[in-house]
Parts: structure tokens; sequence; C-alpha cells
């Protein structure tokens, strides 16, 4: 693999430290407080909440390392945070995961024969290189052969590069509602 290309696999136990650092880090880049998000239990219980649900959960990594290499300010090795998304084969780079519709959070919608995408993430230095679309189109070719006809999806207004990625991918606005302090959109996309 060449540097800085991604690597998609599925979810392994020794990813866990990365994935929350991924998960926090991503948070704050949007300006969302990562205390703040609800339910983020599951990614404490990466294998309970996605692959035992009958989900699956997969990671993007790079062949890259945080401790050598270009550090100018353009250079996605210049973050100290990238240190911290080491894993056994690389930097995580990517992450997301879905779980059956039945499975998910108990304020999401109730779909028979879908699944919800959730904790979609991409590390802030590595955004806009193609990624998350890479990551979207594994999660959406591995629905479809698990059996499910629907994908869902939730984010907040907060985060308007996921509002613009998720309805450049084909998925449609469902719904808004509330959860606290946040308004969410709902998306859709038929497998």
């Amino acid at each position: 693999m060449e540097e800085n290309e991604l690597s998609l696999r599925s979810y392994d136990p020794r990813d866990d430290a990365a994935v929350w650092t991924l998960h926090e880090w991503a948070m704050r880049e949007t300006g969302v407080d990562p205390s703040d998000v609800p339910g983020t239990d599951d990614l404490r219980s990466v294998t309970a909440s996605y692959l035992d649900a009958g989900g699956a959960f997969v990671v993007g990594v790079v062949d890259a390392d945080p401790s050598s290499g270009d550090r100018s300010p353009d250079s996605p090795l210049a973050s100290p945070e990238l240190t911290e998304l080491t894993t056994h084969d690389g930097t995580l780079a990517a992450m997301g995961g879905y779980v059956p519709n039945e499975a998910g959070h108990g304020d999401e919608r109730d779909r028979p024969g879908a699944a919800e995408l959730h904790r979609m993430r991409v590390a802030p230095p590595y955004q806009r290189r193609g990624y998350g679309r890479a990551l979207l189109s594994e999660l959406e070719r591995r629905a479809a052969a698990d059996g499910f006809e629907t994908l869902l999806a939730t984010t907040s207004t907060r985060q308007s590069a996921a509002l613009e990625f998720y309805a450049s991918r084909g998925y449609e606005r469902a719904a808004t509602s509330a959860a606290g302090a946040y308004e969410l959109v709902h998306f859709e996309k038929e497998l």
C-alpha cells in the first residue's frame, strides 16, 4: 500500500483506542463537544454494538508513520493527534458502521429491512480525499450483501459537511427532529 492510500477492513478490537480518539477529534473539528454527543457507548463496545447485533464496523487505515515524514503545515502528518490513531496496521483515517434498524438507537426511525449508519468519521487531515466516499460505498456494499434494503443516516445541522456529503451520495432527506440542543436531519437511501 502506498503512503496515504486508504485500505478498508473490518474492525479489530486492537482498534479500540484509535476509534475513540478519531471520534473525539472529528467531533471537536465540527464544533461539537464530544462529551455532549448522546449514545456513544457503542464506540466503547464495537463488537457487541455492531458485529454481535448483525451489523458491521469498517475502518480505513493508511500506511503512514506519524513519527516520521513530512511535517509541513499541509501534511496530514503535521498533527500530533495522528500518533493516537496508530493501529496494528497503519493510521486510522476513517471509520463507520451500521446496525439493523431494530438494534439501533431507540429514538431512530422504525424501518423494517433497513440498517442505520453510525459514527461515520474521517480524520481531519484526511478529509476531502475521497476516504468518506470510499467508506460509505463499502458500508453500502456490505449492507446490501447482508440483505438490507435501505440505509438510514442521521446527522446534526451543525455538521454542514455531513449534510452535503449524504445529499451528494444519493441520500434523500426524510425528516427532521430534535435531540436535546441538536437539530437532526434524517436521510435514507434505497440500496
